[in-house]
């Protein structure tokens, strides 16, 4: 696992800041461990910090009154996530759940603020940011609305490769297929007759809590 530092200077949105400014971020940012099924913030919450997976991985959901829930996505090593709540001042929406043994780098709301005022990469980082995720949800929708379950599948498991919001991402993802249905709107039983058609097309494989992409490209392509 990377340092703290090592993690923070090798960020996306790190890549363009002068030397001073990185200095101020690794000084007041800190580490916080979860284990596998522990929260890393809770929906309700205030948002104090920006939030990103230095190792592990990470499940973004909404757990009902009731106990239904709905995975948005996961986050891998590399990424970040909260930066819409922080820019809103409002309580977290959504839970954040390990899905293994996971070390998180936070960044408090006054660094992420400064960083705000002041740096015009970091700003540009934001709005592509920003811009990745809604063009995620948008094909969310268009995907559940005019797809079949397959096609609807197969595109929201390859939009996880998304270099910009998920860079360490690995072939391996680690989902249940119940979890996959959550994902993508369909039921645990339809998750499984979609993924052995993805299969049976060589486009990726199945294992117990888990799928491996062996054609990001052709999942993404599927239906077409």
């Amino acid at each position: 696992m990377p340092s703290l530092s090592d993690y923070l200077r090798s960020s996306i949105w790190a890549r363009d800041l002068p030397a001073e400014a990185l200095e101020r971020v690794c000084a007041e940012s800190f580490e916080k461990a979860s284990p596998a099924g522990g929260y890393v913030c809770r929906r309700g919450e205030p948002v104090e910090h920006w939030i990103g997976v230095v190792e592990g991985l990470v499940k973004i959901c909404a757990i009902s009154p009731d106990g239904r829930t709905m995975t948005f996505t996961e986050i891998s090593g590399g990424g970040w996530f909260g930066e819409g709540s922080l820019l809103k001042s409002d309580t977290r929406k959504y839970d954040a759940i390990a899905l293994r043994p996971s070390h998180m780098a936070l960044m408090p709301r006054a660094t992420f603020t400064w960083l705000l005022d002041s740096s015009i990469a970091f700003n540009r980082f934001l709005l592509n940011q920003l811009n990745e995720r809604l063009a995620q949800f948008m094909a969310t929708v268009e995907y559940d609305r005019l797809l079949a379950p397959e096609a609807r599948i197969a595109r929201c498991l390859a939009m996880l490769f998304n270099p910009h919001l998920y860079p360490g991402i690995e072939a391996r993802l680690h989902l249940s297929q119940e979890e996959i249905g959550f994902l993508c709107g369909v039921s645990r039983q339809r998750a499984n007759q979609a993924l052995r058609v993805l299969e049976d097309a060589g486009l990726l494989k199945v294992e117990y809590g888990s799928i491996t992409a062996l054609d990001v490209q052709g999942l993404m392509r599927f239906g077409e």
